[in-house]
């Protein structure tokens, strides 16, 4: 089943050319992605293990979270050919796309004092990364950089779930390390955003390219 007849709301799978519909919704959840993790920073009260990594790299090396998250991902890109993982668009806006957007959102939301307001960044922010994952990763245009460390484990003979928690666990200690932002907010991304992401992808997943 295509997302086209699931979800005519969303524009971006109105457009008739199939490669444009499949950029378009790579780059619409790019977006959402960055929103999402402009948010859960902007709550305060703890993020995702990446995004602890990338908060404790911005505070040691003086820059913003989201060139933080830029610099991970271009590093992380140089690592493909070695890793033998695809590259595709998706691949290369990931890197750059996400951490622009999070940063935009920080700017651009104001800053949030009271607890009521934190709270609900918090909650929508699973939900908002769910979005962009169905978006992003249905448009079946490349993986993002970080997917590429855990793919590269399942090669290995990891299962899924223990190469996720692998990646996942050792930015979260590296992060907590260098200073990043780890609180009840970190288990709250942990245990919600698989469910939203699984969610969200079963419905706004394109069909394969076919084979040319």
């Amino acid at each position: 089943m295509t997302a086209t007849s699931t979800v005519g709301p969303f524009l971006v799978y109105n457009v008739r050319d199939p490669k444009a519909r499949r950029i378009g919704a790579l780059l619409l959840g790019l977006v959402f992605f960055g929103i999402a993790l402009g948010l859960s920073v902007e709550a305060n009260l703890g993020v995702n293990p990446w995004t602890v990594f990338h908060g404790g790299l911005s505070k040691n090396l003086g820059i913003t979270i989201g060139t933080a998250t830029i610099f991970v991902g271009a590093i992380l890109l140089l690592s493909f050919p070695l890793l033998k993982q695809p590259l595709g668009l998706g691949t290369l806006l990931n890197v750059v796309v996400i951490g622009t957007v999070t940063d935009l959102t920080l700017f651009v939301v104001p800053d949030l004092t009271t607890l009521p307001a934190r709270l609900a960044a918090l909650a929508v922010a699973p939900a908002l990364i769910g979005v962009g994952s169905g978006f992003y990763i249905g448009a079946g245009l490349g993986p993002g950089p970080r997917d590429g460390l855990m793919t590269t484990l399942e090669r290995a003979g990891f299962p899924v779930w223990g190469a996720r928690a692998i990646v996942e666990l050792g930015a979260l200690i590296i992060g907590a390390i260098l200073g990043g932002n780890v609180g009840w907010g970190t288990v709250w991304m942990a245990t919600t955003v698989g469910f939203w992401v699984q969610f969200f992808l079963l419905r706004l997943r394109l069909d394969p390219v076919s084979p040319s």
